[in-house]
């Protein structure tokens, strides 16, 4: 991790043209049981979007689409049946994360790095983001620490809540090589609850919940 540094209100915003651009959200409950991300690249006059619930006992949910048109507003996110949201409410304190959609609910996590084939699912999430400390430099930018209150709607089922929840979000931009998907510490040790995501570049993220939050899969050494 590299030193604290200050940053601008700006630095929360699209970096111009020839840019590549990345905000990522992240939260979970304590126990682990339960998480969810959200993320949003923009790639010049194109976007990929990808999201996933995961929760004990149940389905992942999955959502990606990686040939989205860039709107006049680049935080709006909109594809056939899809509409997704990154809103900075507060410069460095404050983001809305929304989306409404068909997820794929995936028995099997592994099929998220194939087709992801899976049953249509509507749902709809509506989390808001607080910073609790401060901003602290990464490679390509910065990362920061919070807590997350909100729902994610769902069909024939309880709503999903955030109560003041752990949560993270990274901010990452370049305009000299394309950005690999962010590193977290690997663990073994986990829940099984696993998040993982194949980007049209040949990259992976395999995330998985642990008791100290959102985490890289590592499978143990035979």
């Amino acid at each position: 991790m590299q030193p604290s540094r200050s940053w601008s209100p700006s630095d929360e915003h699209p970096h111009g043209e020839g840019s590549i651009d990345e905000w990522v959200f992240a939260t979970w409950t304590p126990d682990g049981a339960l998480g969810f991300v959200s993320g949003h690249r923009l790639l010049g006059r194109f976007a990929w979007y990808w999201s996933a619930v995961v929760e004990q006992g149940r389905p992942l949910l999955h959502l990606t689409e990686w040939d989205v048109r860039v709107r006049a507003d680049p935080f709006v996110v909109k594809a056939p049946e899809m509409w997704a949201e990154h809103h900075c409410v507060s410069p460095l304190r404050q983001w809305s994360v929304g989306n409404e959609a068909h997820a794929a609910a995936l028995d099997d996590a592994d099929e998220a790095l194939g087709r992801g084939y899976g049953m249509p699912t509507p749902m709809a999430s509506d989390v808001e983001w607080y910073a609790i400390g401060g901003a602290t430099a990464i490679d390509h930018g910065y990362e920061q620490v919070g807590v997350a209150h909100g729902e994610i709607e769902l069909l024939d089922r309880p709503n999903i809540e955030f109560v003041e929840t752990p949560a993270h979000r990274w901010r990452r931009w370049t305009d000299d090589a394309a950005l690999a998907p962010i590193t977290l510490d690997p663990v073994v040790a986990h829940t099984g609850l696993r998040a993982p995501f194949a980007f049209p570049d040949g990259s992976v993220a395999d995330w998985v919940v642990s008791a100290d939050g959102w985490r890289s899969r590592r499978r143990p050494v035979r």
